[in-house]
């Protein structure tokens, strides 16, 4: 059977874009460092213990007192393995990345629900996004932005889009027709329909979108310390590469308090029931 070089022909693409488009991509490594390294310096400018009260206190103050318990201990086993700092890296490298991810997922989402042809088309590239394997998204992102951070939240940014666009579509399908029908007879235009009643419904099935995002965003950014992202994974892959468990286990513990902090905390956001504007 004849052999589609398919690969070849991807290759020729890849190589077209990281030779034309080369001075967008130099503008959007820059931009993305930028954030990143900012988000970081943020995070690290405060002392660590200062940065734990600061977190327990606003948790305590707007979630509850067992997750502000939580991420005290959490925080406090990081800080003790010494592995805050990258803890604090990988954290702003899933923060940037979902910042993007929202931005680009959110009304992406939202147009999929008001069109069935644009739903048509962008589910097929959801699904080729996120059931790809996750490595793949690593080799574009090499050629377009060398190795660091930046390709590391490029590749995140794909991999960990499609669940915020999907559930922002079908939260805002789901919304009841009798709700609908009952906001236009009022005289809703279809701006404050979207706005202050499908969005609000909808936003608990959009902050389970959110959540997902953020952990897939967080496995993809260990991964992404193959390709220079450095933080959390690049412990865990140091311990893979010279057989060390100890620190490979410290790495994936400190993951694993994070993921589990995030998860919490984003969970938390859909805790109350959203309130119609009745005026």
């Amino acid at each position: 059977m004849y052999r589609i070089p398919l690969g070849d022909y991807v290759e020729k693409i890849i190589a077209w874009m990281t030779d034309k488009l080369a001075p967008l991509f130099d503008i959007v490594r820059n931009i993305l460092l930028t954030i990143v390294e900012s988000i970081e310096t943020g995070l690290t400018i405060v002392p660590s213990y200062i940065m734990i009260v600061i977190i327990a206190l606003l948790l305590w103050k707007f979630r509850n007192r067992e997750l502000a318990i939580f991420s005290v201990i959490g925080m406090l086993v990081i800080e003790s393995i010494g592995l805050w700092d990258e803890t604090m890296l990988t954290l702003s490298l899933v923060v940037t990345a979902t910042m993007i991810a929202l931005i680009i997922g959110l009304p992406l989402g939202v147009w999929m629900s008001r069109s069935n042809k644009v739903n048509n088309v962008v589910r097929p590239i959801l699904d080729f996004m996120q059931t790809m394997p996750a490595f793949v998204y690593l080799i574009p992102a090499v050629y377009f932005f060398n190795l660091g951070p930046v390709p590391g939240v490029f590749a995140t940014v794909i991999f960990a889009m499609p669940p915020v666009v999907r559930l922002t579509s079908l939260g805002i399908r789901q919304v009841p027709k009798d709700v609908i029908e009952s906001s236009l007879a009022f005289g809703s235009t279809s701006k404050q329909l979207l706005t202050k009643v499908q969005i609000p419904l909808a936003m608990p099935t959009i902050l389970a979108g959110l959540n997902q995002t953020i952990m897939l965003s967080l496995s993809m950014v260990v991964i992404s310390a193959m390709i220079g992202a450095k933080g959390l994974g690049e412990v865990v892959l140091n311990g893979i590469q010279r057989m060390q468990v100890g620190q490979g286990f410290e790495g994936g513990l400190a993951v694993v308090i994070l993921a589990m902090l995030l998860d919490r905390i984003t969970q938390g956001f859909g805790d109350s029931k959203p309130n119609l504007e009745t005026n």
